[in-house]
């Protein structure tokens, strides 16, 4: 089969090319999807350049969510199927290997490309805010990069889940975005901090909920800005892992602190977590109420800008590869 390759590690996406490798075989309880569509993610641009391994067993091909046709079928799936999925590597391939119980039904309503813009973003969101983060009604929360992917999921789970969601973003155009998908307050991300204006919003005591995928340079600025008792919740480290923390708020504030990552999260607890979000999200994806925000489409042959595009952080959304090989 055709799928993307390049020599690791590269640090530039120009060494991304169109390669001819085996078909992977998938096991009794997996699908073999054929791949009609793929979203990037920060993690292919880590792994692309060698700091980012897939996990062990993994496939070493880009990509970790995909759309496409069931061509072999498993539990209860039938060839023929639309279908989409995270993946823990295989995605910029022309087929990848999907457990049964992790893909997902594609509503009628949405494109291929739509659809690609689901399965990393949304199930991320929930797996953080719903499942670690146990957001109720009526609370409120911090979300970075409010229009990222995941950033964009996110408010438009916590809006519909009832809460108050404050965010940031970094130009005009995107805190927009971040406002029509439900933000009720948008700060510029380039003039942090935002501890300040958000205990303001909140009459002095905080959000109870901080998604953050910056890393240690935010750390102040999320403990400052929690409310006694609440959560922060660490999906990522955009802008740096390591640095001096001050542990008093966490004491003082009882605060609690969860990371994770979806790639890792062991298999039996992402088919429940497939099959918790999906029950709530699919039908209002179907209905309009939840919408995929798709940044640009590239062909798979441009591969290249399509990453170029992301480390320009040029996106708001996410970036889909049609795999129209």
């Amino acid at each position: 089969m055709r799928a993307v390759g390049y020599d690791a590690p590269a640090n530039s996406a120009g060494a991304l090319r169109i390669d001819t490798v085996a078909t992977p075989l998938p096991r009794t309880d997996e699908l073999l999807v054929r791949v009609t569509a793929a979203a990037l993610n920060r993690a292919d641009l880590l792994q692309r350049r060698g700091l980012y391994p897939p996990p062990a067993g993994a496939s070493a091909i880009l990509g970790l969510e995909v759309v496409g046709e069931v061509v072999q079928a498993a539990g209860a799936w039938q060839v023929g199927q639309r279908v989409m999925a995270v993946v823990t590597g295989g995605g910029y391939g022309e087929y990848a290997c999907v457990p049964a119980n992790e893909a997902m039904a594609v509503p009628a309503n949405l494109t291929d490309a739509q659809a690609a813009a689901i399965p990393e973003a949304f199930l991320t969101a929930w797996l953080n805010l719903i499942t670690l983060g146990e957001l109720q009604a009526g609370e409120s929360i911090f979300i970075h990069a409010g229009a990222s992917g995941v950033g964009s999921a996110a408010i438009q789970l916590a809006h519909h889940w009832g809460s108050t969601v404050y965010t940031a973003a970094g130009n005009d155009s995107k805190r927009e975005l971040c406002r029509q998908l439900g933000a009720d307050m948008v700060r510029d991300s380039r003039m942090p901090p935002h501890a300040v204006d958000v205990k303001n919003a909140t009459a002095g005591r905080g959000v109870n909920m901080v998604l953050d995928m910056l890393g240690a340079p935010a750390w102040e600025d999320n403990c400052a800005m929690l409310a006694q008792g609440a959560r922060m919740l660490l999906l990522g480290f955009l802008a740096g892992s390591k640095g001096t923390i001050d542990l008093g708020p966490i004491l003082t504030r009882s605060l609690t602190i969860k990371g994770t990552t979806l790639r890792r999260t062991p298999a039996a607890a992402k088919a429940a977590l497939v099959a918790a979000a999906g029950a709530w999200l699919l039908p209002r994806f179907a209905q309009g109420v939840l919408v995929p925000i798709v940044d640009q489409v590239f062909a798979v042959g441009d591969v290249a800008a399509a990453h170029q595009r992301m480390e320009a952080n040029a996106n708001a959304g996410k970036i889909i590869l049609a795999m129209d090989w």
